[in-house]
């Protein structure tokens, strides 16, 4: 058996493994854990918008999920959920599209499921991480590198590129391509209003994260970057902060719900 043949049957095997049913409703229940992470980080920007605490990205929702009832129980689903999700996204990327930027595209999903995933199973075994700290000590050791300055400006532009495509989604309704039919009627119409709001809202905060990193690049000061948390406290300190957090945190809540409704209705 030749090469050619040979990767052609591995992709198949690839392929029927990450296909099997098992695997599919697993998936489906990591875009219900995804929705799950999205309404806790809206609820926890709602409150530091109105003047209270907390920590408004992955790791400050999976720390309130794990302090609240059941949340041992809801943290191990997060897990196995995000790593059936990561798994089905890299069979698409090796044996799945035949376009090369799908291809991309479907391994970059898979590696940021494979990181929830990873997160996930830390706080689920009692552990736990400073998301924050970890961008600025991973930005500071790359600003240490050769061009590094350049190459936390490229993460910048790229993570504002994303953001701006998932405004472009929401608006656009493109991200009903993802689903099959909800059935029409109120359903249908409160998942697309969920999905615009939820993918517009998610796409400002991404982009003020993009933004962080070209602050940091440009004044040469890793702690100027910053994830979602950062990100959604710079915009609570500009005019009408408060009001601007709420409406994104609202469209974080609603894109929690249209995970929901995708966990069901994706197209897998």
């Amino acid at each position: 058996m030749n090469a050619g043949a040979m990767g052609m049957e591995a992709a198949e095997t690839a392929r029927e493994v990450g296909r099997h049913r098992w695997v599919e409703w697993l998936a489906r229940a990591g875009y219900a854990a995804s929705g799950l992470i999205h309404v806790v980080i809206g609820w926890i920007a709602a409150q530091v918008a109105l003047g209270g605490g907390g920590d408004a990205d992955q790791s400050g929702a999976l720390g309130s999920l794990r302090s609240a009832p059941g949340g041992a129980v809801l943290l191990w689903v997060c897990v196995v959920g995000f790593v059936a999700l990561a798994l089905w996204q890299l069979v698409d990327a090796v044996a799945g599209a035949d376009e090369l930027t799908d291809r991309v595209k479907d391994g970059a999903k898979a590696v940021v499921y494979a990181v929830l995933g990873v997160t996930a199973f830390s706080f689920a075994r009692g552990g736990g991480s400073d998301g924050e700290q970890r961008t600025d000590d991973l930005t500071a050791m790359v600003m240490g590198m050769p061009f590094g300055r350049v190459l936390v400006a490229a993460v910048g532009v790229g993570v504002l590129a994303v953001g701006g495509y998932h405004v472009y989604k929401g608006v656009s309704e493109k991200f009903l391509e993802d689903l099959r039919t909800t059935g029409g009627g109120t359903s249908g119409r409160a998942v697309t209003w969920a999905g615009r709001i939820g993918y517009a809202a998610k796409g400002v905060a991404l982009a003020v994260v993009g933004l962080l990193f070209v602050v940091a690049a440009w004044q040469a000061d890793p702690e100027e970057a910053g994830g979602m948390d950062a990100a959604l406290k710079a915009l609570s300190d500009q005019p009408l902060g408060t009001a601007l957090l709420l409406v994104v945190a609202v469209g974080l809540v609603l894109y929690g719900v249209y995970s929901f409704a995708r966990a069901r209705y994706a197209r897998m």
